[in-house]
């Protein structure tokens, strides 16, 4: 008897993009899966949780059926390729999926999902050059930036800044 679909497959992506690539991806309408853990990460004399891959550079998509085309994965912005052995794109049993997914911790989804600001919040700098003063959240850029509305020499400027600079103003 054949494995039920969806067949999940190993895909390695380019260093740091793997939630870039998972997105694409997604937009694209494949099913996938990136395994995340919580990690407590030192940066400025402060420790913060941040969610990190479970396997750095590597991530999982499932095939909606056995003819689906692997050229769009191959050629998402952030895959560097399509793990193979043998000339054949490497599988993984779905029973090691869900195994993953029932240990992963639940906090590390809502944490992963969790945007502390979106566009038109007020935020307040409490680190930084601009600390004290206050701006508009425009956009994220990136993995820790952020674009910042600051009114500076009486106009508004956009400025990007360490997203760990911002708190929510009071």
């Amino acid at each position: 008897m054949t494995a039920a679909l969806p067949r999940w497959y190993v895909v390695q992506t380019q260093a740091n993009a793997e939630n870039k690539a998972a997105g694409h991806l997604a937009r694209q309408g494949f099913t996938t899966y990136l395994p995340r853990y919580l990690k407590k990460r030192r940066h400025a004399r402060r420790v913060e949780t941040v969610t990190a891959p479970l396997f750095p550079r590597y991530l999982f998509v499932a095939a909606a059926n056995a003819r689906q085309s692997f050229a769009p994965v191959r050629s998402t912005p952030g895959v560097a390729q399509l793990v193979n052995f043998g000339g054949f794109p490497a599988t993984v049993p779905d029973a090691v999926i869900d195994m993953l997914k029932d240990r992963e911790d639940p906090d590390t989804a809502a944490c992963a999902r969790k945007r502390p600001f979106g566009p038109g919040d007020a935020v307040a700098f409490r680190a930084g050059p601009f600390a004290g003063l206050e701006g508009i959240f425009a956009a994220e850029s990136g993995e820790a930036r952020v674009v910042v509305l600051l009114e500076l020499l009486g106009k508004l400027n956009r400025v990007k800044v360490d997203r760990n600079w911002l708190v929510p103003a009071a």
